[in-house]
């Protein structure tokens, strides 16, 4: 199949077989992003999707895991998502679990019962773009949903046997505000207690409709010493949970990055991010442009 757009997905996936699904993303309003603006949202036929899939089995591909491409792929139809699954365990009886990106809108769009359907149908981890434990912040950036609703949903998808796995961005919330978001964004995780966190630091762009929020001077970027700080303090505020985490934190801009299993590695990734923020020019701004 020939995939259209840009490859998104975790790092945690990259063992992963990519099935596109679709291509965009249906929702496609965050400010911060750039992924999907070029792309018109579609949804792949069915005879797309199982030609993929046998001409990956005909070359004896059998992969444990599939993920499911691109931007929120569990906002397809549960009726949909159930067909795509008994194909990949037709073409793959070896898949062992199925995963893709969701957000908050899209499990309240599924009731209990379709929850436990298509965790029967193999599905597994869903990554949900939880950005920030600041709801103003989440308003500001046009996502799709409140704290609350984020609890609420988790709380649907976990009940079902479904993984919480979380996106989110340290300097999301702006200039002067990183422990502020850190201390909030702390809050919700220790509560929700993901079993994966990928923190995509704050990347700004020509392109992301933020950039013309900077231009009016209605966001201020944090620069990348307080991006670092914010992270350091998340990490601090982390506290064990029932199961060990998968952390991975990256900073584009200063091609740094941190990552490990919380809490096992939590004191040597606080260390490595102070050896990083002691050589940060205060005064360094964020990439823009």
């Amino acid at each position: 199949m020939n995939y259209e757009g840009q490859i998104c997905r975790g790092p945690m996936e990259r063992a992963s077989f990519m099935l596109p699904v679709e291509v965009g993303c249906a929702y496609n309003r965050c400010k911060f992003c750039t992924l999907f603006k070029h792309l018109k949202f579609r949804e792949l036929s069915m005879d797309q999707i199982e030609e993929e899939l046998k001409r990956v089995s005909r070359i004896n591909g059998n992969p444990k895991t599939v993920f499911l491409g691109d931007g929120n792929a569990f906002g397809l139809s549960t009726e949909t998502l159930l067909k795509i699954g008994e194909k990949i365990h037709f073409y793959f009886p070896g898949c062992q679990s199925i995963h893709m990106d969701a957000t908050v809108t899209d499990i309240s769009r599924k009731s209990d019962t379709e929850l436990h359907q298509l965790y029967d149908a193999g599905v597994r981890h869903l990554y949900l773009g939880i950005e920030s434990g600041l709801d103003d912040v989440l308003a500001f950036m046009n996502k799709d949903h409140t704290l609350e609703q984020a609890y609420y949903e988790i709380d649907r998808m976990k009940a079902a046997g479904l993984v919480f796995d979380a996106h989110f961005m340290t300097g999301i919330a702006g200039k002067g505000r990183g422990i502020e978001n850190a201390e909030h964004t702390a809050e919700f995780f220790n509560r929700t207690q993901p079993y994966r966190m990928i923190n995509f630091s704050m990347f700004l762009h020509e392109r992301a409709p933020l950039y013309q929020e900077i231009r009016k001077g209605r966001f201020h970027p944090a620069d990348e010493r307080e991006n670092l700080m914010e992270e350091r303090r998340l990490l601090e505020l982390l506290k064990p949970w029932e199961h060990e985490a998968i952390y991975d934190g990256f900073h584009d801009m200063i091609e740094f990055r941190v990552r490990g299993v919380l809490p096992r590695d939590r004191e040597e990734m606080i260390v490595k991010l102070d050896d990083r923020i002691a050589k940060e020019m205060p005064g360094l701004l964020a990439y823009v442009g």
